[in-house]
């Protein structure tokens, strides 16, 4: 091996070079999911021994039962589609919803040349083995320059020498940059520096973070950049967006069709999911435009786009959003656990929840992470249970064989500006989709992707916003969830299966929302995790302290909010309003704009700027109507 710690690209096989590397860099004190990628994660085709001996390691992995080597085969089984491939990717998507400015953790992936059969073998091993190539669009960058996958190096956990990031800046003249304007070129090379800066800085990256991996490409100009090298296939990145879209927004959708009627709320529904799939497919295209290649996230291309000021409002919004889901999944368990035990009031089932989700907000992310997989379940487990609920039934009210009476058109237009909002809430997932773009093996998948996940996730909110008018008609509540409660005629042991479900939900769901608003006052505060490494222990004491009480004193706020805001209705018609059309349509649409520039044709400039009033209107009157006294939507539909 040589000085630099890189390993030579004539080696002999390339599973010994990735055992190499395994061995040296993740022993057994070290293996983690925060700090390190799991080969098989990684390269399809090349295994590395579990029970493979090192040092002191050695020793315990002989003695493994055999029952534990089966099951870590068994999350193995699969390749890039594995069990533990799965749990990684989605590990890295729930790891990089970013408020302040991003801490990446990089792991650089090194080229010597020679591409001989092994490497070959290699490389289409890392890309998983489907057949597809990428078309045009992404063809000026060479695969063949990404060299041996066998050959890895790196030169510092959790980074990547600042000489690969400076080879970005030649990307950075005019060659090949089209109709960007010379305020994105600008601020393109502000965030390499600012990048390069956190990079110098080796308590810098998130160690609970699963690392990014980095590679030099040339492109058709000649010009070598860094790129993000995606780990994640097609299915975990559709189960990765399935999973960041379905949510708790789906039980106040019967709602938002009782308040819209169904001429103006199924269209509408509709036409929220076609319009964030488009701005989700231009955050995409806004970010392999860059010419900073590294880009990640969504706080990344507004910073390209408008700079420093937007980067900072982005941060209020995604923290307005962040607190917004946490204090209605707050309200959900109250309003729930208050139904099925009305002898125990409201409010003291907020503070028990604020009580249960504490704990919960010290777990590390791989932990979180892992458990957030249970809201998804839940969520489609409450829906079946509705569905079940309603074909049981025999008769009106809560019945599909019997249904209830429903309305083409409000019944009280006042209600129509509260259903915009409504409607719109379930869409919220363009905070995290940049990140889940840049993880992938094929991005050219990408808009296959979103079509999939928006195709699944819009037949699930249909059918939850359908079955629940027909099931309760004008008794619709806030929550779907509540009718079933209340309601006399169902199984109990379906009641009892639901609050579990709903249970499950905060307890799984909020501390992950939670965690980017903590990170950011841990890092606005200076007592991030890294601080307290390179203090005394008085200090390391006074920093965990601070902490601890900021992850206290959050929880009371989330709690707080809570009581003094019981609607569940208005706080998800105000992420609908306030929001989702800010974060979803228009935000995005405006970087893309900006970004693109003349690039952009007449034809789609004059659809983008359409998008953009409308969804500025809809967003300030649906926002100020949530304030509205509900004596207002009384008599409504």
């Amino acid at each position: 091996m040589s000085d630099s710690g890189s390993w030579n690209s004539k080696t002999p096989k390339a599973g010994d070079a990735l055992s190499r590397y395994y061995n040296n860099n993740y022993s057994d004190a070290d293996t983690d999911s925060e700090h390190c990628i799991s080969p098989s994660a990684q390269i399809s085709g090349i295994s590395i021994p579990s029970s493979t001996p090192r040092a002191s390691g050695s020793v315990l992995r002989q003695r493994r039962p055999s029952i534990t080597l089966g099951l870590e085969q068994l999350r193995h089984v699969g390749g890039p589609n594995s069990i533990d491939a799965f749990a990684r990717s989605w590990q890295r998507a729930a790891g990089y919803f970013e408020i302040a400015p991003s801490r990446q953790s990089y792991v650089s992936v090194s080229d010597h040349g020679d591409h001989d059969d092994v490497e070959s073998r290699a490389e289409s091993a890392l890309f998983d083995d489907e057949s597809e190539h990428a078309p045009s669009e992404y063809s000026h960058i060479h695969t063949s320059q990404y060299g041996s996958y066998g050959s890895f190096s790196q030169h510092s956990r959790g980074s990547i020498p600042v000489e690969g990031f400076a080879s970005l800046r030649s990307a950075m003249p005019a060659e090949g940059l089209g109709g960007l304007s010379g305020s994105v070129i600008r601020h393109a090379e502000d965030l390499l520096q600012e990048q390069e800066q956190a990079l110098l800085d080796p308590g810098s990256t998130d160690k609970e973070r699963e690392p990014l991996l980095l590679k030099t490409v040339e492109t058709e100009g000649g010009v070598i950049q860094t790129v993000i090298v995606g780990q994640s296939t097609l299915p975990q990145t559709v189960f990765n967006s399935v999973n960041l879209l379905v949510g708790i927004g789906l039980l106040s959708l019967p709602l938002g069709l009782k308040y819209s009627g169904w001429v103006i709320g199924m269209p509408f529904l509709a036409l929220s999911a076609l319009c964030t799939n488009y701005s989700a497919k231009l955050l995409a295209r806004c970010l392999e435009r860059s010419p900073n290649k590294a880009l990640v996230s969504y706080s990344d291309i507004a910073y390209i786009a408008f700079g420093q000021k937007a980067r900072v409002f982005v941060s209020i919004l995604f923290s307005l959003e962040l607190m917004g889901a946490c204090v209605a999944l707050v309200v959900l368990f109250a309003d729930s656990l208050h139904i099925l035990i009305p002898s125990v009031s409201e409010l003291t089932w907020k503070i028990f929840a604020g009580v249960i989700l504490t704990p919960l907000s010290f777990l590390p992310l791989r932990v979180l992470s892992f458990s957030s997989i249970l809201g998804i379940m839940s969520t489609v487990s409450i829906f079946l249970i509705v569905l079940i609920n309603g074909l049981i039934k025999p008769d009106f009210p809560g019945s599909l064989r019997d249904p209830a009476p429903t309305y083409a058109f409000p019944q009280n237009w006042m209600t129509l500006p509260v259903s915009f909002g409504l409607l719109m809430s379930p869409w919220g997932g363009h905070g995290v989709f940049p990140n889940i773009y840049k993880d992938m093996r094929h991005p050219y998948k990408y808009n296959r992707a979103v079509n999939i996940t928006y195709w699944l996730t819009y037949l699930l909110d249909a059918s939850m916003m359908a079955v629940g008018i027909l099931m309760f008609g004008d008794g619709v509540m806030d929550e779907i969830t509540a009718n079933v409660l209340e309601l006399t005629g169902y199984p109990e042991s379906a009641k009892v299966a639901m609050v579990v479900f709903i249970s499950i939900i905060p307890l799984t769901k909020s501390p992950l929302n939670a965690r980017p608003i903590i990170t950011t006052l841990d890092l606005l505060l200076g007592v991030e995790a890294r601080a307290s490494l390179s203090e005394d222990a008085s200090s390391a004491f006074s920093t965990n302290v601070i902490r601890a009480l900021i992850r206290v004193i959050s929880n009371i706020v989330f709690v707080v909010i809570a009581i003094v805001c019981p609607g569940y209705d208005r706080i998800m018609a105000f992420m609908g309003s306030a929001l989702c059309f800010a974060i979803c349509v228009v935000l995005p649409v405006l970087f893309y704009l900006k970004i693109f520039g003349e690039e952009v044709s007449t034809r789609e400039r004059v659809l983008d700027w359409f998008l953009i009033v409308v969804g500025t209107v809809l967003a300030v009157v649906g926002t100020a109507f949530t304030f509205f006294p509900a004596e207002s939507f009384e008599g409504g539909a």
